[in-house]
């Protein structure tokens, strides 16, 4: 059984490497789509690991309060998608903000609106900025560090604003931007203080500090009427609070909140939530969509075999003549289709991880490489192989060797 095996191979290759033309063509058939799953694969698992990263580091004691209006996952994630404002109708409050501090064990709390304005710098508006409205504690509770002055604090005027890295380059060319000054909602601030480069846009507060401006939320609230708060973060003295702290969260809202099930509460890999399950189900969509240009290769496959079936009858003829059975031409074929299928998803392997890597140096994330992927692709290829070479070597098996002695090209 060895021996015939290794027959067929090599019949295999020989057969293919005649026709080296005809065989690359059909192997980039099953490239580009192996490439396009690799790729989706590759850059979705660095968006993962990124979120994974943000939500874990020193976060062992850290509690997330968010507004929910009871849907589903899918219901919630179609309307993030379709809505400016995601918690446009939160339900926490500043009365909620006020109970949670009272909590025994609860180290630091802060809100966080955001909002998206055009800010004025002298008599120019900007692009669209995000405006998160917090309080002193958010430093803490988020774990940011400055490049240049302070954050707020209680002891400064309400006034004043911190800003995000990027903002500062965009908006005024330097990093150096303290004592700036910008108009938002006609208020003027001064900038006191500038944020260290992050570069973690998607992260449990749900919003991109590198491209974003802090301001103080009672200030905010002042001129502000609508402001919304979208998520309350709670540190606990000790993460061995978590538990105990997070269940006095709970029973304080359902008494704020007269028992309705306007909020959840999350903590450690929950904290990834929306975003983690948004990236899963595009994730998946997207590889559902790649996948059918792997089908479309597989007929390219079994549409070349077919041909190649078609080109060597007299062969099929003479071999089965000097005694080959059925099956030796079956699988003379299959091996042949899954060779060609094979190579495709070694050149698109390694195609989908260029263009990862290339993908990478324009965003903050690192492609995943893992055996996972490259199981996935080998698989995924050995099936397109067989699947759609059953057919031609079928048929190649089937041919009566008097006919097939007949056959001149």
């Amino acid at each position: 059984m060895p021996s015939l095996i290794n027959s067929n191979i090599q019949l295999a290759v020989e057969s293919l490497r005649k026709n080296r033309g005809r065989t690359f063509l059909s192997a980039l058939g099953i490239a580009i789509g192996v490439a396009s799953i690799v790729l989706i694969l590759s850059l979705t698992g660095g968006v993962n690991r990124l979120v994974s990263t943000s939500a874990n580091k020193n976060n062992n004691d850290l509690i997330l309060v968010r507004p929910s209006n009871g849907k589903n996952l899918t219901e919630n994630i179609i309307g993030e998608l379709t809505s400016s404002n995601q918690y446009s109708k939160s339900s926490l409050t500043f009365e909620d903000l006020e109970a949670i501090k009272k909590i025994d064990h609860v180290a630091s709390v802060a809100p966080l609106a955001v909002s998206s304005a055009n800010l004025k710098i002298g008599d120019k508006s900007t692009q669209p900025i995000s405006v998160l409205a917090t309080t002193p504690n958010f430093a803490e509770s988020a774990g940011l560090t400055l490049k240049n002055g302070q954050f707020l604090a209680s002891s400064l005027q309400e006034n004043v604003a911190v800003i995000g890295y990027k903002s500062a380059m965009q908006l005024f060319g330097t990093t150096d931007a303290i004592t700036k000054t910008f108009t938002y909602n006609d208020q003027h601030f001064m900038i006191i203080g500038v944020l260290d480069e992050l570069n973690d846009p998607i992260n449990y507060n749900n919003v991109d500090l590198d491209h974003s401006v802090i301001i103080n939320i009672n200030f905010a609230s002042t001129f502000e009427s609508s402001i919304q708060i979208q998520q309350i973060n709670v540190r606990t003295k000790t993460s061995d609070a978590i538990a105990s702290v997070r269940d006095e969260i709970d029973k304080t809202l359902q008494k704020n909140k007269n028992g309705t099930d306007s909020y959840q509460i999350v903590s450690g890999n929950d904290n990834l939530h929306p975003t983690g399950s948004l990236l899963s189900i595009v994730s998946g969509m997207l590889t559902l969509i790649a996948s059918i240009s792997l089908v479309v290769g597989g007929i390219g496959v079994m549409n070349i075999m077919l041909v190649s079936v078609a080109e060597r009858t007299r062969e099929i003829g003479i071999r089965k003549a000097v005694g080959a059975s059925a099956s030796h031409i079956l699988l003379q074929f299959l091996f042949e289709a899954i060779i060609l299928s094979v190579l495709g998803g070694i050149l698109g392997f390694i195609l989908g991880y260029i263009l990862a890597f290339l993908v990478s140096l324009v965003t903050p994330f690192a492609p995943f490489i893992s055996w996972q992927i490259l199981a996935i692709t080998g698989v995924v290829t050995l099936l397109i192989g067989i699947v759609f070479g059953v057919y031609p070597a079928a048929k190649a098996s089937t041919r009566d060797p008097i006919t097939s002695l007949k056959y001149y090209r």
